[in-house]
């Protein structure tokens, strides 16, 4: 497509490999970033329990020691809840003729959103147990999520996957791989958008910085909800621009249908990253205006 092309950095998918007789075990960039995430989003939350000034009159929502409790419970509804909204959203017929391949996690096939509710539905399950208040400790999580995002786009990049559309931009990398060089009237080396790189920049190091802002500097958390807000519309709008550049799932991509749109009529239509993001915006915005109201 282009004569020049950022050559793909050659940085293996592995970090290490552990081979004890037949067993063997490999650390994945992926499975890292997931880690270190969640260890960073525990610690900015234990850091905002340590500043009650934060949250106003009525105080941190947490001790400092309940929020390692609520990583495990985070843990599940990440894992839980990413493999279930990929199996449901994506390929469920797939799935449905063949239930033993939704345990295979490590074949690749999470989502997101998926990974989101099961965040939600794990807070939510906590909160009842502690009988904690509930958009406190969201806003408190909210705060904390964009880094574990950041890194887990960053991890999708190493992994050269979820790549972006062909392109002949300047900064168009060559991924390689045979599926990323197959590209339709394209002669040559293919270049695509580096779409993960795109995400990771909006939905983590933007959206990070802003919502830190928010939370250390302007007050936020005192208004029970708006940091949710702020995060589900933040990174809906970040995920449903990104969409525009991003190669689409190839479940989608048919002969009448090349760009992979989800739902379309007249050749104009959305993704399924775009459905899926268009409740979050709302109901960010939602919850933005009623804190305010508050």
């Amino acid at each position: 497509m282009t004569i020049f092309a950022l050559p793909f950095p050659d940085i293996s998918p592995e970090i290490f490999t552990l081979e004890l007789g037949s067993f063997s075990f490999a650390l994945r960039w992926y499975a890292l970033a997931y880690i270190v995430g969640l260890v960073i989003a525990w610690r900015i939350v234990v850091d905002l329990m340590k500043r009650p000034l934060l949250w106003g009159d009525r105080g941190a929502p947490m001790t400092k020691e309940q929020p390692e409790d609520l990583l495990t419970w985070a843990i599940l509804g990440v894992v839980l809840g990413g493999r279930l909204g990929y199996v449901l959203f994506y390929q469920p017929s797939y799935f449905l003729s063949n239930p033993v391949d939704i345990l295979k996690v490590w074949e690749g096939g999470m989502s997101f959103h998926g990974g989101f509710l099961g965040v939600v539905a794990a807070g939510l399950a906590y909160c009842w147990k502690y009988k904690l208040p509930t958009l406190q400790v969201g806003d408190a999580v909210a705060v904390s999520a964009p880094a574990g995002l950041m890194l887990g786009r960053l991890a999708n990049f190493i992994n050269a996957e979820l790549w972006g559309r062909p392109t002949d931009v300047p900064w168009a990398f060559a991924f390689p791989g045979q599926a990323a060089q197959n590209c339709p009237n394209v002669e040559g080396i293919c270049t695509r958008h580096p779409s993960q790189l795109y995400e990771a920049g909006l939905e983590g190091l933007v959206l990070g910085l802003l919502m830190l802002w928010l939370a250390y500097r302007r007050g936020w958390l005192m208004r029970s909800g708006a940091m949710i807000g702020v995060f589900l519309a933040g990174y809906g709008i970040a995920r449903g621009f990104v969409e525009f550049f991003r190669q689409p799932d190839a479940l989608f991509v048919s002969e009448g249908n090349p760009l992979g749109l989800a739902w379309h009529m007249g050749g104009y239509g959305l993704t399924m990253g775009q459905i899926l993001s268009i409740p979050m915006i709302l109901l960010g915005l939602a919850l933005i205006a009623r804190a305010k109201r508050a």
